[in-house]
């Protein structure tokens, strides 16, 4: 499985740099530093310096994992997703500090493999940005799958002195600790930025409390020439987000027209069954006084994920009741990441639940599901 994995790393990396190559985009290699405004200096990985200059400079250098006071991470018995993606062997027992996206992806990928796995999670929910309903859903099937909650609990210190590491934990208001041993420790309590020893204090480029670039419409910092995309910038810290940002930042170089709606970026979390949503979740649409209808489809009802026997989950959408436009659709199912761009596409068009449910679905799919549950939002589901 490793060694799966290394090769399609290995081949994707291969792959920029050789779009690198056919765009004729030079690639320097080694750690960049801005000295003054359109000058890079970098320490090349093959030895000594190389200044570059430039009219414009984009900060693209993504995000680190976010450290936990008191936790030293060593890629051994202390991970971060990067050591959680390259252990040697599968850990009898595996502590994850952290209900977010990652991990959860890395505590079910374990889990599948054999690892009893415990999350440990400051906040009284795991991942605070999915829909209530849904996060409940899914936080149930994950426990079905074995995986243990610890809610509400903080990690106090952590003893790695040992063959394997002791975790000390109180409740997050204080209280009587308790001990948690684990042979693997993954660290995942969120990202920062990564903007240090870029050279940007140094020259003036302003940041908020979260270290992240301030940044205007086009993605320029308070310094003319330099701009910022992806997770160094505020929104969602996804690979896809970062992408899109980069594509339009250019763009607007280019002096061509470039947007991102932020509105419209769906997330998925990679577990199984996988969890992806775009959108406002009712909670949000509530919380805006709007008034809105629900529909639901359990995948139970789906005629291909019972024939391949993967139904855990259900489509959930959410629509204005005065004008049935989409607000936001929250899908936990196999293949959920895939389904859920319909969704996007919907969104980014301003579709109604009705345009969904009147638009013909290859049968048998998983993407009836998510007709279904337009149907059940506009009108009523035919089959359930």
């Amino acid at each position: 499985m490793m060694a799966q994995k290394n090769k399609a790393v290995a081949g994707l990396t291969k792959g920029i740099e050789g779009l690198f190559k056919k765009n004729k985009v030079s690639y320097v290699k080694g750690s960049g530093k801005i000295v003054s405004q359109g000058e890079v200096l970098v320490d090349l990985l093959e030895g000594g310096t190389k200044t570059l200059k430039a009219k414009n400079i984009i900060i693209a250098t993504g995000s680190a994992v976010k450290s936990l006071p008191g936790i030293t991470i060593d890629e051994k018995k202390i991970v971060s997703s990067t050591g959680a993606l390259s252990l040697p062997e599968v850990p009898k027992k595996l502590v994850v500090i952290g209900a977010g996206y990652i991990g959860l992806e890395m505590g079910s990928v374990w889990g599948r493999l054999g690892s009893e796995v415990t999350v440990v999670e400051f906040a009284d929910t795991i991942v605070p940005s999915l829909d209530a309903e849904i996060r409940s859903s899914f936080q149930r099937t994950l426990e079905k799958q074995k995986m243990k909650f610890k809610l509400k609990t903080k990690v106090v210190s952590v003893d790695a002195s040992g063959p394997g590491v002791k975790l000390t934990l109180e409740p997050s208001t204080g209280g009587e600790q308790t001990v948690l041993e684990a042979d693997v420790v993954l660290v995942s309590a969120g990202r920062i930025p990564y903007t240090e020893g870029l050279g940007l204090k140094e020259i003036g480029v302003k940041m908020d409390k979260f270290g992240r670039l301030e940044v205007d419409k086009h993605f320029q910092t308070n310094i003319p020439g330099i701009y910022g995309i992806g997770d160094v910038i505020p929104g969602p810290m996804l690979a896809h987000k970062a992408e899109e940002d980069g594509i339009a930042c250019v763009e607007l170089l280019a002096g061509k027209p470039g947007h991102v709606n932020y509105d419209t970026v769906p997330g998925v979390v990679y577990t199984h069954p996988e969890v992806a949503s775009v959108g406002k979740t009712e909670e949000q649409v509530k919380a805006l006084g709007i008034s809105y209808a629900v529909g639901k489809f359990p995948f139970m009802a789906n005629s291909r994920a019972r024939t391949i026997d993967d139904a855990e989950g259900l489509v959930k959408i959410i629509a204005d009741k005065e004008t049935d436009k989409v607000l936001g659709v929250h899908i936990m199912g196999p293949n959920a990441g895939e389904l859920i761009h319909e969704a996007v596409l919907a969104l980014e068009y301003g579709a109604s639940s009705e345009d969904i449910a009147r638009t013909c679905h290859g049968h048998p799919t998983l993407s009836e599901a998510v007709k279904e549950a337009a149907l059940a939002t506009h009108s009523k589901a035919i089959h359930f």
